[in-house]
């Protein structure tokens, strides 16, 4: 059966919610709720909230329900991990793969990501574009990859990239925002015009290191 529009739309909305720190972490995730928000049926919320699990965007319980996960300083870690193995893989892939029309995809990406970082630095605040600038930094790291030739690798980095997200991103991070992140994301796409894979590749690194370092009580540390 093919999926209704309102199943894809609210679907949509919900993951961006849950990865733009839109419900607290350990929130319970009412069917009878939601659905009076977006004006469907409890079992098409339910439906959602299953595949959302599937993601490993909510938690599911027998008996218990679904939840918004825990942040964990365990799982950050492996998330950043694997956000740095595929990144660094794919970009190098796509630099040697991606001509014209992917650097035209990545230069476009990162004016919009790097407007809106812009506009946040000068409201000096980021609650109010916070779901805006998540979806812009999303295009922007998938696009790296776009040229890589894997719709394995690309499918796999949005998934670990939905779940790093929602681990690191609540009001009490400033949702994940960092003021070195302008720097960052010029310095890679800088290292992918130049085609130099290496630079690159550290440059990635060095974005998603932060979230490798942990202090002596073992919290990331900013």
């Amino acid at each position: 059966m093919t999926e209704s529009t309102t199943e894809i739309d609210v679907f949509g909305d919900l993951r961006d919610r849950l990865i733009a720190g839109g419900f607290e972490h350990g929130t319970k995730l009412r069917a009878e709720i939601l659905r009076g928000e977006y004006g469907c049926s409890a079992s098409t919320i339910r439906e959602i909230l299953f595949r959302l699990s599937m993601a490993g965007l909510v938690d599911f319980q027998e008996q218990r329900g679904f939840r918004v996960p825990m942040q964990s300083t365990e799982l950050r870690h492996e998330l950043a991990e694997m956000r740095i193995l595929l990144e660094t893989e794919g970009l190098e892939r796509s630099i040697a793969r991606g001509g014209v029309k992917w650097e035209a995809q990545l230069t476009g990406a990162h004016h919009k990501l790097s407007h809106i970082e812009s506009r946040i630095t000068s409201a000096g605040a980021v609650e109010p574009l916070a779901a805006l600038w998540s979806v812009a930094e999303k295009e922007f790291h998938q696009t790296l990859l776009a040229a890589c030739g894997s719709t394995l690798m690309q499918t796999t980095h949005g998934l670990i990239y939905d779940q790093f997200r929602q681990q690191v991103v609540n009001a009490k991070t400033n949702y994940g925002y960092y003021s070195d992140n302008v720097v960052d994301h010029k310095a890679i796409l800088d290292a992918a015009l130049d085609r130099n894979a290496a630079l690159a590749r550290q440059k990635v690194r060095d974005h998603l290191a932060r979230h490798l370092a942990k202090d002596h009580n073992g919290i990331d540390t900013p």
